[in-house]
């Protein structure tokens, strides 16, 4: 129904009304100040930067990934600047890398995927053939095993990008790993599969043939366009919810096999050392995990009033069904406004409004998964696994934000 001419607001009434109604919606009147007018700048009068067959960004935005100092600077990690990144994708150049051997230069027309093992039909695919074949886009995460691994030892690292940058979130499009071997022809006693990269140490795991034929994929874009080399041009293995070594770069081939192969890659390392001694090993998928980007370590407050408490959250159990904010240190907790469409094993963005009155706080965030799983304290994590690991940290991250509005690790 149409408002009668009475019921109609003229238009300097509507202006204040919305302006005086957004403020009070957001909590924001108190953080307004009294500005000065602002002069009309000219604009500029000279032909702008010429056009470009790949664009680039501007020279303002300094985001970059965390590159640190090595003996041997093809065997390392970079990490993501997430307190930087907007949404849920991160951009390609920005997502984090894990190499144990640098990165091989594949020329697409000369490489293959082998299909084979347990199998009636083995096959090899060139990737033009492969690009030919049924494709999907998944939005999913991968985060390495050792993401935020410094947090084993408190107060770990001092910034969002050294503590959680191991972990990024991309549109991943392929051909399912399911449509390659329903191809190939699975035969009886086929529980496991073996994937291989093509880089120097010849990187492989052993994975579930259930995960992969339900989610596995064969990737050969990221965000739109071709994967790049740090990330496995021109083909990688996808398996969401994993830990990022299970998602082989420069995939070349995939072995059905009817048990794992204890592979130098899932018993040399990968496994997480227990207090009693013993090695919990395959522990594939990465558990439901939380972090505050902003305000977070390394930042600075300007001074008291209105900000917005932004952070991401994910899981490796399906999709994140709640995040809540404590600003006292974990003694009461705020459920966080999620952002939608929230997906499946891919990154969740939460956002709280809030007013800080200039005081010492301390602040901090816990996730929910749709399992039910609920982040655990560092204390309650380190009680059940103690000290000895170097993987799958996924404890309470907090900040102390000071009198001063510097932000600390805490």
């Amino acid at each position: 129904m149409r408002p009668n001419r009475k019921q109609r607001l003229n238009p300097m009434d509507r202006r204040k009304f919305l302006t005086t109604a957004g403020l009070a919606a957001a909590g924001l009147t108190a953080a307004c100040k009294e500005g000065k007018p602002v002069a009309e700048k000219e604009l500029p009068s000279e032909l702008g930067a010429k056009v470009s067959a790949y664009g680039e960004r501007s020279k303002y935005d300094t985001a970059k990934r965390l590159v640190p100092e090595l003996k041997r600077p093809e065997i390392g990690s970079t990490t993501t600047p997430l307190a930087d990144t907007e949404g849920i994708i991160t951009p390609a150049p920005l997502h984090f890398e894990r190499h144990h051997a640098g990165v091989p230069e594949i020329d697409p027309a000369k490489h293959t995927l082998l299909i084979h093992g347990l199998v009636d039909r083995p096959t090899v695919y060139t990737i033009d053939e492969l690009k030919r074949l049924p494709s999907e886009s998944h939005i999913y995460f991968v985060e390495c095993s050792g993401n935020s691994g410094r947090e084993w030892k408190a107060p770990g690292a001092g910034d969002v990008q050294k503590g959680f940058g191991m972990a990024s979130c991309s549109e991943w499009t392929g051909v399912p790993v399911r449509l390659l071997l329903e191809e190939a022809g699975l035969q009886k006693g086929s529980k496991w599969m073996l994937a291989e990269g093509a880089d120097a140490c010849k990187l492989f795991r052993s994975l579930p043939l259930e995960k992969v034929l339900k989610d596995g994929l064969v990737a050969y874009a990221q965000n739109g366009e071709a994967i790049r080399p740090s990330q496995g041009y021109p083909v990688r293995l996808i398996v969401p919810g994993y830990e990022g070594n299970t998602n082989i770069k420069w995939l070349r081939q995939l072995k059905v096999v009817d048990q794992p192969y204890m592979a130098k890659d899932e018993t040399s390392k990968y496994t997480d050392l227990m207090p009693d001694g013993k090695a919990r090993q395959f522990t594939f998928e990465m558990d439901a995990k939380s972090v505050i980007t902003h305000p977070s370590g390394g930042r600075k407050l300007a001074d008291p009033g209105f900000y917005e408490i932004r952070g991401l959250a994910w899981t490796g159990r399906g999709r994140i069904e709640k995040v809540e904010v404590s600003m006292d240190g974990g003694v009461t907790w705020k459920a966080a406004q999620l952002q939608e469409p929230r997906l499946a094993m891919a990154f969740t963005r939460f956002r709280m409004p809030w007013k800080w009155d200039g005081r010492e706080v301390q602040i901090m965030s816990r996730a929910v998964d749709e399992s039910g799983y609920v982040q655990p304290s560092r204390e309650a994590l380190t009680e059940a696994r103690g000290l000895n690991s170097n993987y799958h940290f996924n404890g309470i991250k907090a900040w102390r934000i000071g009198a001063d509005g510097e932000v600390h690790s805490v």
